[in-house]
């Protein structure tokens, strides 16, 4: 979430994908029972107003919270993958009852702590703040995912945080513009030379 130099960028972004590639792999699932609970449950239908309960304006919404965490820099951010929309329907049709319930009063704290923070609704921020005010919610999350026993619930920035750069990283752009992508079938390279700096591989190429 640090946006100070490209090579910063580029290091963050770096270590977003290894945590996309583990939560992927299974060390973490996303609410709890994400994955497993996805294969149990009808696909909940996308109407305009929105998907499941998020309305419109909450995708709206989720998709500035998750632009925040992945701005737009030398390549589009969140808001371009429509990474609101991934999140809503992620929540709708994966998420157990209590991880969405989480989730959701999640936004109302998020919204609360704007407020209080600095004296105007997440979407009247200006950058600055919006990055200041996600930078503390995510030390909190941190701290208290580090502190949780095994039983206690995730933190909800913890849950949007996660469904941000697992939306990003497997969109569109964040595969064939965030990462290098070589469209399959291609030739497998067991070992390929790599110059600090560079954008990683997209996982497929």
């Amino acid at each position: 979430m640090s946006h100070q130099t490209e090579q910063d960028r580029t290091i963050g972004r770096r270590e977003a994908i290894r945590r996309v590639t583990a939560l992927l792999g299974g060390a973490t699932l996303i609410g709890g029972t994400t994955l497993i609970a996805a294969c149990n449950r009808e696909r909940t239908a996308t109407s305009a107003a929105g998907y499941g309960t998020f309305t419109s304006a909450d995708i709206a919404w989720l998709d500035e919270v998750a632009d925040t965490i992945v701005p737009t820099t030398a390549t589009p951010g969140a808001k371009a993958a429509a990474v609101g929309h991934f999140m809503a329907v992620m929540v709708t049709d994966t998420y157990d009852p209590k991880d969405q319930q989480i989730f959701r009063a999640g936004m109302t704290q998020l919204e609360d702590a704007a407020r209080k923070a600095h004296g105007a609704d997440f979407l009247a921020a200006t950058p600055a703040q919006r990055l200041a005010l996600l930078e503390t919610l995510d030390r909190e999350q941190k701290a208290y995912q580090d502190a949780k026993k095994g039983s206690d619930p995730n933190h909800f920035f913890r849950m949007m945080k996660e469904l941000t750069l697992v939306g990003y990283f497997t969109s569109e752009i964040g595969v064939t513009q965030a990462m290098r992508y070589r469209e399959s079938p291609g030739r497998f390279d067991p070992c390929v030379p790599y110059t600090a700096g560079e954008t990683i591989w997209a996982s497929h190429a």
